[in-house]
């Protein structure tokens, strides 16, 4: 029974290498480059767009029909350091007005206050001005020293516009020195 089993599978073994010779055998094509190219699309073409710079132009301010601005100052209030405060000899006195732009020009970083008269009371004689616009309100500010001398000092001060015209009320500080 062995041999027979083993007949059998070597007869089946010989049929499939017999059926296998049978099929026809797959020949490789032989590679043939192409004799011509086939038309592309074109590729698009880039074009660069310029840069443009525009440069804003600057804002003049040309003076109305009326005319050009108008320089006004009101002195309103002491803000501190009434008149005839008593104070010690070389001490530091913080003097401060409130006052208001009654004219139609903004004071800015051109504007200043100008010493006129009496002591300046080791003062710089000459002093920024608050910026303010037109119709406000501004504190002015100054930073004297006392003499070392007993007696009653004054020093006035006036705004002063860019064109070197004094303008508005003078300000002023009265002081008492007492040892």
């Amino acid at each position: 029974m062995f041999r027979v089993q083993l007949r059998s599978g070597f007869i089946s073994l010989a049929m499939i290498f017999l059926a296998s010779g049978c099929a026809p055998v797959a020949t490789p094509t032989a590679f043939r480059p192409p004799t011509q190219i086939p038309p592309t699309k074109p590729l698009p073409t880039v074009t660069s767009i310029p840069l443009i710079y525009t440069i804003a132009p600057t804002l003049t301010l040309a003076p109305t029909a009326a005319g050009p601005c108008s320089n006004d100052l009101q002195f309103i209030n002491d803000a501190t350091i009434d008149d005839n405060t008593i104070v010690l000899p070389n001490s530091s006195i913080d003097k401060q007005w409130l006052v208001q732009n009654t004219g139609t020009c903004n004071w800015d970083a051109t504007y200043r206050l100008k010493w006129i008269g009496g002591d300046p009371l080791g003062a710089v004689q000459e002093q920024a001005l608050f910026p303010a616009r037109a119709g406000t309100q501004a504190i002015l500010h100054i930073l004297f020293i006392a003499p070392s001398s007993a007696g009653t000092y004054e020093s006035s001060w006036q705004a002063i516009s860019p064109d070197g015209n004094l303008f508005g009320d003078p300000i002023y500080i009265k002081v008492a020195v007492v040892p």
